[in-house]
């Protein structure tokens, strides 16, 4: 079997479109956005040039998306699984969560999902163990250690705007 061939077409003032026809001679398309976004497009099989679904992403959701589809299914944001069940992840506050600007200790995050907070990157910096009273910022990102159930519960309570 020969390898997929991945066209690309240039959008000029929006980014570049990716066709690919699969060998079920399905076509899907990707356009990559010049901030970051990604709009996954797959065509009606009866008629290859009208697009039967179109779902935009985020540049976050998108690179889940490809981290899901890579063949390792190596997680950037899965940090280190040990046999005891035991996940560390990273963990992005945004801008728009109701955590921006708050104490940790508000969060209530150990007593609620079990996980551990055990560190903070905030910019180019690694702020290791932070307090309960260590005030949370739009695009920290938090080391969060725990089962994978606490670990998931912990991105829940972070993500809540």
């Amino acid at each position: 079997m020969s390898a997929p061939r991945l066209r690309a077409t240039p959008l000029p003032g929006i980014g570049v479109q990716y066709d690919l026809v699969t060998r079920e001679h399905r076509h899907l398309s990707v356009v990559a956005h010049r901030d970051g976004a990604r709009t996954v497009n797959v065509y009606r099989a009866d008629d290859p040039d009208s697009c039967a679904h179109s779902l935009r992403l985020s540049g976050p959701e998108a690179g889940a998306l490809i981290d899901a589809l890579k063949p390792s299914h190596h997680s950037a944001n899965l940090l280190y699984t040990t046999d005891l069940g035991l996940v560390a992840e990273r963990i992005e506050v945004s801008a728009t969560s109701r955590w921006n600007g708050r104490l940790l200790g508000e969060t209530s995050m150990r007593t609620e999902t079990g996980a551990s907070i055990v560190a903070v990157l905030r910019r180019a910096e690694a702020i290791p163990s932070p307090a309960p009273d260590f005030r949370l910022v739009g695009g920290d990102t938090l080391i969060v250690i725990g089962t994978r159930e606490g670990v998931d519960a912990a991105a829940a309570i972070l993500g809540q705007e």
